[in-house]
């Protein structure tokens, strides 16, 4: 993935390990919400990604095309190095984000069990970072988690 280097608003592509676009984060600047969709290569929309301004924590929603939520995900824990977020999965188990995430050095566990990590140190390139997706793992929804990530951890840089 390449790190959004503007605000909310604006889309970027994420490439396989091959370097092929394979999904879309097609920012939405218009709405009274911060919102982003994830499609896929042709414009389909896979999940919607929606800020709720009426939550006392920073909390984000994962929507499928339907508009049923598939995870919320809300900021948990500050510390000056490490962050962490919950993730409520609706028909699954949850996630947690845990590690440096403003350096996009991280993992995502489900109950204590890795699912993904990513990382800048893959790469050589400014402002990219890899999402390793364990194989048995939904790889749109560790997409969507990890933007939503990346967009609340690094708001107005």
């Amino acid at each position: 993935m390449r790190q959004k280097l503007v605000a909310i608003g604006d889309d970027y592509w994420i490439e396989d390990d091959q370097g092929e676009r394979v999904y879309k984060v097609n920012g939405k600047a218009m709405r009274i919400r911060d919102t982003m969709i994830l499609e896929d290569v042709d414009g389909r929309e896979l999940l919607k990604i929606q800020e709720k301004k009426l939550r006392v924590r920073d909390t984000m929603e994962i929507e499928d095309d339907g508009g049923h939520t598939v995870a919320t995900v809300k900021k948990a824990l500050i510390t000056p190095l490490r962050e962490r977020f919950d993730v409520k999965v609706e028909n699954g188990e949850d996630l947690e984000v845990k590690g440096n995430i403003v350096d996009h050095e991280y993992k995502i566990e489900r109950d204590g069990d890795k699912v993904a990590e990513v990382s800048k140190k893959w790469f050589r390139i400014a402002d990219t970072y890899g999402v390793e997706v364990a194989p048995d793992q939904d790889p749109v929804l560790i997409l969507a988690v990890t933007a939503v990530v990346d967009t609340m951890t690094h708001r107005g840089d």
